[in-house]
């Protein structure tokens, strides 16, 4: 197979050959060039076996991806993708050979991290693109806030489930927006936001250009994966995606028992029905091998207990032995939307991409589209499956009936309202198929910010990528401001005076900001320490993989606002402890800024040999510019954007984009963090697509 690789002056690769799968194997080579240690990874993450080079910090998700069956879902995709869509089989085929004749070159690979592991660049399957992609995304719609709520209702009650209320782990999702061409300076619509993830180093997206006779497309593509997904331009159609922030997995309490010929599952029919069960070995580095037990039941894959309970045996208090089952689309239907890609990729008019997306399974999302005939679209893309309201909310019982999906739901559709549409997690038009979603406060900030404006430009959109204000400070400020009697100390009033002149604006460089922000985490900590909270003190005995969904304090500092404006909260006290931690904070007050502590965080499967200084950031869970700290708990910032995109419909070459890194996931490359400080100022790089501007590294 023929193909060119050319680049810009960030190292973008920019791809350019005969037929659509000779373009599919010029990225899959191109891909495993600049990130060979990264695909590496996510295949190992994806069959659970990074253990077995990462060592026995990585054993819980490996237990999770064993038990979960993610690459047995993964073939199981791939079978039915080779059944019913053999083009985009083949052009994934394609893909992973590209991947795999590049691999099996670098010898022990261009990254330093394969020296250091010792390990081997591996063989990728055909189904391995479909098992990176549903390992990347099966914990993204944040099924385990079921088990949360599960917990909330049974220590304090259902009706407290609310005043916990918040955004899975962490609160920062994606911003985007569209501009339709009636508010541009061009008549042409403008598309732009940033999603947010946790910040990985290599980075979760890859900046790409993929051209051949039928299509010329630049995006943003997910390492491992062919095709552009979530972020892409054509020159003629542009979209991009947020989290819709549906609920479309189901967790299923199940009675289990084990019997001469394996384990047994209660039905909903009320007779036992033979589950499949089998032991899968975990290799660990350094320590002995560990046995995993799989059990698939009708609902689906048991992810939590077993016959016995919890892996320590300890039984459920007044219960039998627990054990939990996840049910979610693609392990029950075999698809998961891979047959999306290439028509997104062929896309001329948002009427292509709306077709498109009618394949789309996971996650669900809500898609905005525009083009250069002043055509758009706003929908949600996905598959959500028709059930009782109380799957959505808490785990329900495997073996009664009533709980059994029932269809899918019609993605909802949404128009734009004064030729704008923005979606940042918030209750949009996804709002009937979610239990949880993003507080309103970017949505709302990202629509005032547009208003201020009769037209816009491309070159506009980064002074709202970058906005800083924090509207959910409002309730602590206000309790802060009813600090009256009895009096303060004198520097307890000074402080607050302090905040309430502060412009709540979360600045990198504002000694307000950092004062707020310590307050806020005293706040936090006193409320989730306080004895109203204390029977949420201890979470339930969960795998690890889900404490991140079951722990206290997080949890608080994510539903301040809520907790904060509650009628009565279990005796809480909260001008009390407002006012313990203004006094707190006054007596040993933040000696510098807000950047000098709330700093970049990125996930690295393996640590740098040389630490990175990594540098302070503007920007808060509830801003625009959504750098997620754990109030309460630390103020470094692991989740925020992921990549920033400005599309315009104008002209492509008025398009700019920003990854927080660079374009190489190898270290010492000159593209590895060379974009970086971009990123930080919150400037973008041109999209570069005049061929005569770019460098030709290979023919390949």
């Amino acid at each position: 197979m023929g193909g060119e690789i050319f680049r810009d002056p960030w190292g973008i690769p920019h791809l350019r050959a005969g037929s659509a799968n000779e373009l599919a194997h010029v990225q899959g080579r191109v891909t495993a060039l600049d990130r060979a240690w990264q695909l590496e990874v996510e295949r190992h993450r994806a069959q659970g076996t990074s253990a077995s080079f990462l060592g026995p910090e990585a054993l819980p998700w490996d237990r999770f991806a064993r038990r979960a069956r993610l690459t047995d879902t993964a073939r199981r995709c791939w079978t039915e993708l080779r059944r019913t869509d053999p083009e985009t089989a083949r052009w994934t085929r394609s893909y992973v050979a590209g991947v795999n004749e590049t691999l099996a070159s670098l010898a022990a690979g261009t990254a330093p991290e394969f020296a250091r592991t010792g390990l081997r660049p591996g063989r990728w399957e055909p189904w391995t693109p479909l098992a990176v992609w549903l390992a990347t995304h099966i914990l993204f719609a944040g099924f385990p806030a079921k088990l949360w709520r599960e917990h909330v209702s049974a220590r304090l009650g259902a009706d407290a489930v609310g005043l916990f209320a918040a955004d899975g782990p962490g609160t920062s999702g994606s911003n985007g927006w569209l501009v339709a061409g009636e508010r541009t300076v061009t008549g042409h619509a403008v598309i732009a936001g940033d999603p947010h993830r946790f910040i990985e180093d290599p980075g979760v997206y890859q900046q790409i250009r993929l051209s051949c006779p039928e299509f010329d497309v630049v995006g943003i593509a997910v390492p491992g994966v062919p095709g552009i997904a979530h972020f892409g331009h054509t020159g003629t159609v542009a979209w991009a995606i947020t989290n819709a922030m549906a609920d479309y997995q189901d967790l299923y309490r199940e009675r289990l028992r084990r019997t001469g010929a394996g384990v047994e599952a209660l039905g909903p029919d009320g007779t036992w029905h033979r589950a499949a069960r089998h032991t899968e070995t975990v290799e660990v580095a350094g320590e002995e091998p560990v046995e995993v037990e799989v059990i698939e039941t009708g609902r689906g894959p048991v992810v939590i207990g077993g016959p016995e309970g919890l892996d320590d045996g300890v039984p459920e208090p007044g219960g039998p032995p627990l054990a939990v089952a996840l049910r979610h689309p693609p392990r029950v239907t075999g698809d998961l939307g891979f047959g999306a890609l290439l028509p997104l990729l062929r896309a001329r008019r948002t009427v292509d991409v709306d077709r498109a997306v009618d394949r789309w399974v996971e996650p669900v999302n809500v898609v905005m589209a525009a083009d250069t005939e002043g055509g758009t679209l706003h929908r949600v893309a996905g598959r959500v499956p028709v059930r009782a309201e109380a799957n959505g909310t808490r785990v329900v019982p495997g073996w009664e009936p009533g709980y059994e999906w029932r269809g899918w739901h019609e993605p909802p559709r949404a128009g734009l309202t004064e030729g704008v549409a923005v979606m940042a997690n918030q209750r949009g038009p996804s709002a009937p198929l979610g239990v949880e979603f993003a507080p309103p406060h970017r949505a709302d900030r990202i629509t005032a910010l547009l208003a201020r404006r009769t037209r816009w430009s491309a070159a506009d959109m980064s002074t709202i990528h970058t906005d800083t204000h924090l509207a959910s400070a409002t309730p602590l400020l206000d309790l802060v401001a009813d600090l009256d009697t009895p009096p303060l100390t004198a520097p307890a009033a000074a402080l607050r005076d302090r905040l309430l002149r502060w412009d709540r604006r979360m600045d990198a460089g504002s000694a307000d900001a950092a004062v707020f922000a310590a307050v806020r985490g005293a706040v936090v900590r006193r409320i989730a320490g306080d004895p109203g909270l204390a029977a949420m003190a201890v979470p339930p005995a969960y795998p690890e993989v889900f404490r991140p969904w079951l722990a206290l304090v997080p949890r608080v500092g994510y539903a301040l606002e809520h907790l904060l404006g509650a009628g009565e909260l279990f005796g809480v006290d909260r001008p009390a402890i407002v006012r313990e931690a203004l006094e707190e904070v006054a007596a040993r007050p933040p000696a510098g800024t807000w950047g000098d502590t709330h700093r970049l965080a990125p996930w690295r499967a393996l640590p740098p040999a040389t630490p990175y200084d990594e540098p302070g950031l503007s920007g808060d869970h509830d801003c625009v510019l959504c750098t997620s700290s754990v109030p309460g708990l630390t103020d470094l910032a692991a989740r925020g954007p992921a990549a920033r995109y400005v599309w315009d419909l104008a002209d492509r070459e008025n398009s700019r984009w920003v990854v927080p890194l660079g374009a190489s996931g190898v270290p010492g490359s000159p593209h590895h963090r060379d974009q970086r400080p971009l990123w930080l100022a919150g400037d973008l790089a041109p999209v570069v697509t005049d061929w005569a501007r770019l460098t030709k590294e290979t023919d390949v």
